[in-house]
């Protein structure tokens, strides 16, 4: 089991960007310090008041350089708004500057804002993203290489460097439509599942049908599940209760917002995400506290972790400490330490 900390550099009201920056990356040191394996890092467009860090493989970059053990991980990189080379060349970077230790989660976003300021339609965004991950295997896999794509075409080009890992970084590629584990079961990749707009219930009733693509195309096993979840451990069940609250509410209330900016997507994919930003839009702190988050006692978080991996069938699990942006650093801070004290070596 593999146990990281997520994080969205997260930028509340009254907080400076220079603040936000600092915060996070000592947050990010203090996970190794503490024993956490991983590090996973957002990608974010576009959202004042919320986040900083819209360019994970700057910072990717920086943490390999003042940290010397654990992974590094993105969570995830929105392929449809990169370059396909120059993302191959920049994810290759940094596995060198960290000598391996990059894991290369990669998805689309639900989030249509992050599209229409880089002025790319979200309908795009499946055809899009499958196109730039052939792209980017075919960068790191082929001395050279030519490509006729939809939206891309290069004749004879040789990508440099290669990456430190081969063939290349661990790719992990984030499920959230229905559609969609299938389709990273038949590829034979690891999924990443993110409670957020997903609860824990579609989870248990969609990873099955993941698994059962991996199986039916000959992949060995039964896949590869990483989990990012928010988190939260107190000392008290109270404690546990009412810290995180307000912080996890706006987190709710402000993406069920964001998802409702449907602009450019297919008139089934916006009636889903509008669908899911009006639930939670009138979701209460209990429904949230039973199907998107695991906040509780040492005790409380370690039995309920172990009930849902066995449920759910995940290898690494992502917390996110801070739902919201808004939780004293000092809390967080308290709440990862008595995670990898007292709920890591339960589930170990």
């Amino acid at each position: 089991m593999e146990f990281g900390l997520f994080t969205e550099f997260h930028s509340p009201p009254g907080v400076t960007e220079a603040a936000a920056f600092d915060e996070s990356l000592a947050q990010m040191k203090a996970a190794e310090d503490f024993g956490f394996d991983a590090v996973w890092l957002a990608e974010i467009h576009f959202q004042k008041d919320r986040s900083v860090l819209a360019a994970p493989l700057i910072i990717a970059s920086a943490l390999a350089a003042c940290t010397q053990r654990v992974k590094i991980g993105i969570a995830v990189q929105v392929l449809p708004l990169s370059h396909p080379l120059r993302l191959a060349e920049d994810v290759a970077t940094v596995d060198h500057i960290s000598k391996g230790r990059l894991e290369f989660g990669v998805g689309r976003s639900g989030l249509p804002g992050h599209y229409q300021g880089f002025n790319i339609p979200y309908s795009e965004s499946r055809d899009r993203f499958l196109e730039t991950l052939d792209i980017l295997r075919k960068a790191w896999t082929q001395e050279r290489f030519s490509h006729q794509g939809k939206y891309f075409q290069f004749q004879d080009v040789c990508v440099m460097p290669k990456p430190y890992q081969k063939p290349h970084p661990p790719i992990r590629i984030a499920a959230t439509t229905q559609d969609t584990y299938p389709m990273v079961g038949r590829m034979g990749a690891a999924v990443f599942v993110a409670v957020r707009t997903v609860s824990l219930t579609d989870l248990k009733r969609h990873l099955p049908s993941y698994q059962e693509a991996w199986t039916a195309s000959g992949h060995p096993g039964r896949g590869d599940v990483g989990v990012s979840v928010p988190l939260y451990v107190a000392e008290t069940a109270r404690q546990a209760r009412e810290e995180p609250e307000q912080s996890t509410m706006h987190f709710f209330r402000s993406i069920s917002t964001a998802l409702k900016k449907s602009d450019g997507a297919t008139v089934q994919t916006a009636e889903a995400r509008e669908a899911r930003a009006n639930r939670l839009a009138e979701i209460s702190y209990n429904e949230i506290l039973g199907e998107y988050a695991v906040f509780g006692t040492p005790e409380a978080v370690a039995d309920r972790l172990l009930a849902l991996r066995e449920e759910i069938g995940f290898s690494t699990l992502s917390t996110w400490m801070n739902p919201g942006g808004q939780i004293p650093n000092e809390r967080v801070l308290k709440s990862m330490r008595l995670f990898a004290e007292r709920v890591a070596p339960r589930l170990a």
